[in-house]
């Protein structure tokens, strides 16, 4: 009976080990929303940085309005470091992410497309879309 009890206990708990992995392993769905450059820049790209080094297959959009679309802008660089924001976009969209701009900021800001890196896709709202993430297609939200 013993015997009976370990096995049962082995395959329960190699059963449980195994879908917890399944689960992680599936791949979920993330918003991270930037709305200032200045305080969530680096720290924002960082935290996508290892959120995909541990989870690859995340589905990962980074919405960007207000100050926050500073990051997408042709030239930027963190203004405490100078590190410039381009070269770690380009190598979070060579790993799946992808980074949306707010077009009524844009219009706001009196800022043109031209003056944002060349591979920035746009949306029409930042607010709604980050809305439409959440509810419609089930993307968790993070805020760095």
């Amino acid at each position: 009976m013993k015997i009976i009890k370990a096995i049962i206990t082995t395959l329960l708990i190699s059963f449980a080990a195994l879908s917890t992995q399944s689960a992680y392993a599936a791949g979920a769905s993330v918003v991270y929303h930037i709305d200032d450059a200045d305080s969530q820049g680096i720290k924002g790209l960082r935290n996508i940085r290892n959120h995909k080094d541990v989870a690859a297959d995340t589905n990962i959009i980074v919405v960007t309005h207000a100050n926050g679309v500073d990051i997408m802008m042709e030239g930027a660089k963190d203004k405490k470091n100078g590190i410039e924001y381009a070269p770690l976009i380009a190598a979070l969209k060579s790993r799946g992410v992808r980074f949306e701009v707010c077009e009524i900021t844009l219009k706001n800001r009196n800022l043109k497309k031209e003056q944002f890196n060349l591979d920035t896709d746009y949306t029409p709202s930042g607010v709604a879309r980050i809305g439409e993430l959440q509810f419609k297609d089930r993307y968790a939200y993070i805020k760095p």
